[in-house]
């Protein structure tokens, strides 16, 4: 169990293997008769791996809040925890190896929402519940055909509602006019590009360029120019923090420097060490936590991040805290871990939670599997190497009115 203050240390990779042996042979920690639960996700690879390394503990911190409060239908709960290294092919192998032979009621994760896109049929095919509380794509927890039922749910950021918000800032501030799009060309990137494309129209935005950059590339120096020649004065960018970082460096080597709105993953501690404090302050982007922390939520501050490499993660933390927490709620309302009565039991939530991102009344319907919306998510920049909370007269004056989905 984390509790106390001991001494701040990396998620090694040393650590990432041993956990990623819980569930094999012996299952590691897992006793017989537990309820088995699965992470599938990168946490190593690829830039996004921070948040799944912080999210992995706010996990296990609520199951063992979980068990030392009894278990859930007299049973304890464990972790079964897989490593995707971001890539999808190994991310479908750690799916299906959690669900037909580990035997797992539910998964959390993945990190990448391309991985997620890769693999979110078996789920929905083996009628076992995913709860998404890390991936942000749009499309993920969508239907696999029309009128079909759906068994995943998120507990996490929406693309398509980041973006309208995003968007919406650019729409009413008077210094836009002409708007450039900038998007990684991983799952993540493209399925954000998409997004930001389908609402600029809605929202009548003047898109004068869109551009793409491959994640591991570090000039875009030749992307940049062309959004410039262009008459650019606003860009929206859709991509990982590390990534993030580098356009900035590539930014200050042109001196070109628009109004900038940005993903979540500008969040990421990856972002400020690519970019360096003073480039990274130019990007506005939204959180589901707040700067200044209510008590509630610095209690779980206190305990947990210790034990996690960056402050800035404790938004993983708490949703996938969260996201186990509603998860037992609904085992325990379905009486059952059978896949069919809990995907009705978080359909259909007849106990409030008083989580860590906020009070979770009915988070989900039938047709609605996404429990954070625009109005969950502040307003947020860096600064001397610090995020603090933002507003401007601009963020003051949006209304419900504004936000398109």
């Amino acid at each position: 169990m984390i509790s106390g203050r001991p001494t701040r240390r990396a998620f090694t990779i040393s650590t990432l293997a041993a956990a990623s042996m819980i569930g094999l042979g012996k299952r590691g920690f897992a006793q017989e008769g537990d309820i088995l639960l699965g992470f599938n996700g990168d946490l190593s690879a690829s830039p996004a791996a921070e948040s799944a390394q912080a999210g992995v503990k706010g996990l296990q911190a609520a199951i063992d809040d979980v068990n030392a409060g009894g278990g859930v239908l007299g049973r304890k709960l464990s972790l079964i925890i897989r490593d995707d290294l971001s890539q999808p092919p190994k991310s479908i192998q750690n799916m299906s190896d959690l669900i037909d032979n580990q035997k797992v009621v539910a998964v959390f994760g993945p990190t990448n929402s391309g991985n997620a896109m890769a693999w979110r049929h078996i789920p929905n095919q083996k009628r076992i519940p995913v709860i998404n509380s890390l991936s942000t794509g749009t499309e993920i927890t969508k239907p696999i055909s029309a009128g079909a039922d759906s068994y995943i749910f998120r507990v996490a950021l929406v693309d398509r509602q980041h973006v309208s918000s995003l968007l919406a800032y650019l729409k009413k501030s008077p210094a836009t006019k002409n708007v450039g799009y900038l998007a990684e060309t991983t799952g993540y990137g493209q399925g954000g590009l998409k997004d930001l494309q389908e609402l600029g129209a809605e929202y009548g935005l003047n898109v004068v360029g869109t551009e793409k950059f491959d994640v591991n590339d570090t000039d875009m120096t030749s992307q940049l120019n062309k959004l410039r020649s262009a008459g650019v004065d606003s860009i929206a960018v859709w991509a990982q923090g590390v990534p993030g970082g580098q356009l900035l460096r590539s930014m200050e080597k042109i001196d070109f420097f628009p109004t900038m709105v940005m993903s979540w993953a500008a969040a990421n501690t990856g972002f400020l060490q690519a970019a360096g404090p003073k480039l990274a302050e130019h990007p506005l982007f939204q959180r589901p936590v707040p700067v200044s922390l209510n008590p509630h939520q610095q209690q779980l501050f206190d305990r947990i991040m210790p034990h996690v490499a960056s402050p800035t993660s404790f938004g993983y933390v708490a949703q996938c805290y969260d996201a186990l927490m509603i998860l037992t709620l609904a085992i325990k309302q379905a009486g059952s871990t059978d896949g069919v009565k809990v995907r009705e039991a978080l359909e259909d939530l007849q106990a409030p939670y008083e989580g860590y991102i906020k009070t979770y009344s009915k988070p989900f319907t039938h047709d609605n599997h996404e429990a954070l919306t625009a109005k969950d998510y502040d307003w947020q920049k860096w600064k001397n190497g610090e995020i603090i909370s933002y507003s401007d007269d601009v963020i003051k004056s949006l209304t419900p009115a504004d936000f398109k989905s």
